[in-house]
């Protein structure tokens, strides 16, 4: 038999997600019955509604006649009875099971047979939320993203019992909505909360532990992988409160602890500081639900000049791969005279000829001039050996990352360098503070992590050890400032800030996949649409390269000694194939070869 249209939708709950689908719906043309018992919260709905389509007809693209067309189709009431003629029911009631079991029970007798009942869960189970009704095979998850008028993406939950008719018909609705649908099962989190939920935990316990302020983490992410905000700034927009719910949920069906919530989201939400919508979580904000941060106890001084610091005249650039002529060019570009030391001449001058390329790209660009252009070029000194390095003031090594190849550098450095001159590592994974008892000055070492492509990325992490000089950490600071980049600060841990919290949540992915979870497609176009990620895990895993990945993976599991943290096996299989990614034609996909 085919199933009527969905052209009539109940959504239960005005809050901000309520409102937000009430609108998509009405905007496609659906009849709407907002239902909540608050008054103030569904006059609040129409006036958002207001706002949104006068918003629209001043940007003309709604018409007048449109907008009071469209306004006419959202109707609300106080009363679940108002849910009697509707062809589909989305409770958007607050993540709370009793609460939304006792909606979804007093829908049975109230909603025609042949309605479907969702439930916009993203932490709760829908099985069991479907098992206490008298028609379970009509009732699935269908879980928007906020705000929902923005987001493309609509994960559609199946259970157990839920009958194939009713989630092919909500997949069709989402459609016609201009969203993306996925299908997914029921487990906490879904796809995009899945591993969007355990990276955030874990920014929250790093913050806690100290290892970071919140302004470094936070920097960091977006800066080191382009994220749209810092996983801190994303915990007080969802709201600390809820998001230790979906956690709760995670660890209760994985015992992972790493979806463990973080106790700081406990005692924050315990003391009211639940984030925007209270006016104070891991930031303050100007005013309950604003988005406008205000200076608080923790806030950073203002930028001062670092004291202490040792004065940088000249650098020396050891390495002649990619990362070694983009950070020589950095500096170069900068006004620093460098010195590019290679294993031999022909290398130095290649890694040279590679930023020369660079530049001209620049300048067919526009970036920069011919002039700014010859005099940066002018600057860099191609070396055959680390004895050029005999009077910089700076050291950066950018040589494979193998810790007995950058130990004997270190070594060789300890040597060749003027006593005061600054030796810095450029390490991804390992201990800057292993390359530093290479040596005989371990207070001069410090870790600069600069990012691929160095002269585009911002972000450098200036990694002190229990050892390093606070003027040698003043001296790195006022160097990035100097390059325009923007320093955070870290301990030497694995992962430092950014391989830290990403390479699990890349790990977490590929353990989706393994389970027959959702396939790679769903599970990127979930992060790209829910999280606003600018390349989904597998994208992102194949670019970065299964075997430096697994590696990470590795350190990151060997220091922490977390179960969760263990490479996925697929990822071992992957690289054990020689299925390395874009560089060897295939990983997760394939590639065409060059």
């Amino acid at each position: 038999m085919d199933r009527p249209p969905l052209s009539t939708v109940a959504v239960v709950g005005l809050g901000t997600m309520g409102t937000g689908i009430a609108e998509v719906l009405a905007r496609a043309g659906r009849e709407v019955i907002g239902i909540d018992p608050d008054e103030t919260a569904a006059a609040q709905a129409v006036l958002t509604l207001e706002n949104s389509t006068a918003r629209a007809v001043a940007r003309e693209r709604l018409t007048e006649e449109e907008r009071q067309d469209l306004l006419a189709r959202f109707r609300t009431f106080g009363d679940l009875q108002a849910a009697a003629d509707a062809d589909l029911v989305i409770e958007v009631a607050p993540e709370d099971f009793e609460t939304k079991r006792t909606i979804l029970r007093a829908l049975d007798g109230i909603v025609r047979p042949t309605a479907i009942v969702a439930t916009g869960t993203n932490a709760l189970s829908v099985t069991r939320l479907a098992s206490d009704t008298a028609h379970p095979e009509r009732v699935l998850g269908m879980h928007f993203f906020n705000p929902a008028p923005a987001m493309k993406l609509v994960e559609i939950v199946s259970s157990v019992l839920t009958s194939p008719e009713a989630a092919d018909a909500v997949t069709s609705l989402a459609e016609e909505l201009g969203k993306q649908p996925i299908p997914v099962g029921d487990r906490p989190g879904f796809v995009a909360d899945g591993l969007l939920f355990g990276y955030l935990n874990q920014a929250a316990a790093m913050y806690e532990a100290r290892y970071a302020s919140r302004e470094d983490i936070d920097a960091a992410m977006k800066l080191g992988c382009g994220l749209p905000m810092g996983p801190l700034e994303l915990l007080d927009l969802i709201g600390i409160d809820t998001a230790r719910t979906v956690l709760e949920a995670m660890y209760a069906a994985s015992a992972d602890r790493l979806h463990a919530p973080a106790p700081i989201l406990g005692h924050l939400s315990q003391a009211g500081l639940t984030g925007r919508k209270a006016g104070r979580g891991f930031y303050s904000y100007e005013a309950p639900g604003s988005d406008v941060v205000v200076p608080d106890a923790l806030t950073p001084a203002a930028s001062q000049a670092d004291s202490g610091a040792r004065e940088v005249r000249s650098v020396g650039v050891a390495g002649s791969g990619t990362m070694a002529s983009g950070i020589a060019e950095v500096f170069a570009k900068a006004g620093y005279d460098v010195v590019l030391a290679a294993r031999s001449e022909e290398k130095a001058e290649k890694a040279k000829s590679r930023i020369a390329a660079s530049l001209d790209r620049s300048v067919s660009k526009g970036r920069i001039s011919q002039e700014d252009r010859d005099a940066t070029l002018a600057r860099v000194t191609p070396a055959g050996s680390l004895d050029a390095f005999d009077q910089v003031d700076l050291a950066v090594e950018a040589v494979a990352e193998d810790l007995a190849v950058k130990q004997q550098l270190f070594a060789t450095l300890d040597k060749v360098c003027k006593p005061g001159a600054v030796l810095a590592t450029t390490t991804s994974s390992l201990p800057v503070v292993a390359c530093a008892r290479a040596t005989s000055r371990p207070q001069d070492v410090i870790g600069m992590h600069f990012f691929n492509p160095a002269p585009a990325m911002k972000l450098v992490e200036v990694v002190r050890t229990v050892l390093t000089g606070d003027d040698v950490h003043a001296t790195v600071r006022e160097v990035c400032g100097r390059i325009r980049k923007h320093a955070v600060d870290c301990g030497d841990r694995a992962g430092f800030i950014v391989n830290a919290l990403l390479f699990p949540y890349l790990n977490n992915a590929v353990r989706m996949v393994e389970e027959h979870y959702a396939s790679l497609d769903d599970i990127d176009a979930a992060m790209k649409l829910g999280g606003g990620y600018p390349m989904g895990p597998f994208e992102l895993l194949d670019v970065v390269g299964l075997d430096v990945s697994l590696a990470i993976q590795r350190v990151l599991h060997r220091e922490f000694r977390e179960p969760g943290l263990a490479p996925a096996p697929l990822l071992e299989h992957l690289v054990a194939a020689g299925c390395l990614g874009r560089k060897s034609g295939r990983g997760f996909r394939e590639y065409a070869r060059r």
